[in-house]
């Protein structure tokens, strides 16, 4: 079992890669967030990459996961990346930039909805393992198994027994499929509460988020520190050397994608597989075919 994280209020742990910054040096009480208050929230740092800069940088980026995931298909690996941190993280964000340059015949995303009755009946894992990739495949989990340590276990949706036999058996699991061959990488993202907040006040305000906030997101507001406590216990027992988390810093949503990109490049390594340029052939010529008249054909309404 993975050793014990330092916990988040302690300021004399020294900073590592999984260190928590959600909630260092907060000026939010923690009763107010208790009560379901809305925490203060601060104007955004301006520091991170403007848009100039940041299209720029995922420009390169779009680039290196195409060949990425050429590499990936001619050497039959198989990739799976877990994506999970607090709602309005920014998890469907960067899954979407790092999909957006791929071959979605090899790329896929993997968003499974609450389960079924039947599933409810399965071995818990069970209706994750059918998405798990063959060889030249890579899979992105928008969340993943780790909803039974987070959701599940502070919204009372598991039992006592069945979050213990989780917290056991989960890194056996993902050792075998270590084992397999699979390559496994876990991403956590992590945002302030301040942020958050202001990520909900904008949806709530945009009637094209509005639909990003569910009843479970609006509950989970009022529930920060138990998801704290939560994501703690997780990390203690399912972080360790064969498929760690990685934390990444989400308050700056540009600046975190940017940095997942460049830092899942980098966990598996590959070359450059780009082929030759392609010489068109000539396109065939006339021989006095004749099209039937464009007016035969039903076209959709032009309102722009």
């Amino acid at each position: 079992m993975a050793k014990r994280k330092a916990h988040e209020g302690d300021t004399a742990s020294p900073p590592g890669r999984n260190r928590r910054p959600e909630r260092d040096a907060l000026d939010i009480p923690a009763a107010a967030i208790d009560r379901g208050a809305a925490p203060r929230t601060e104007p955004k740092a301006a520091d991170g990459p403007s848009r100039k800069e940041y299209e720029a940088q995922l420009r390169r980026l779009d680039v290196e996961l195409v060949k990425w995931e050429e590499w990936i298909k001619a050497r039959g690996l198989k990739v799976v990346v877990i994506f999970e941190g607090r709602d309005a993280a920014g998890k469907g964000g960067a899954i979407k930039r790092i999909m957006e340059p791929l071959n979605p015949r090899f790329a896929r995303v993997a968003a499974l909805p609450a389960p079924t009755e039947r599933e409810r009946t399965q071995w818990y894992f069970q209706r994750y393992v059918v998405h798990l990739p063959a060889a030249g495949e890579i899979v992105l989990f928008d969340r993943s198994w780790y909803n039974r340590a987070g959701v599940e276990r502070v919204m009372g949706f598991c039992s006592e027994e069945e979050y213990q036999e989780f917290l056991r058996s989960c890194p056996e699991f993902e050792r075998m499929l270590v084992r397999s061959g699979i390559i496994l990488i876990k991403y956590w993202f992590s945002v302030s509460d301040a942020e958050q907040e202001r990520r909900f006040q904008d949806r709530l305000d945009d009637p094209t988020k509005r639909w990003k906030l569910s009843p479970m997101d609006v509950e989970s507001r009022a529930r920060w520190l138990d998801y704290s406590k939560a994501k703690d216990e997780m990390f203690a027992h399912t972080d360790f050397k064969q498929a760690p988390w990685w934390v990444v810093r989400s308050d700056d949503k540009k600046r975190a994608r940017l940095n997942v990109i460049a830092h899942l490049l980098g966990q598996v390594p590959y070359e450059d597989l780009t082929p030759e340029p392609i010489v068109l052939p000539p396109r065939q010529k006339d021989t006095g075919y004749v099209r039937p008249p464009m007016s035969d054909q039903t076209f959709i309404p032009e309102p722009f």
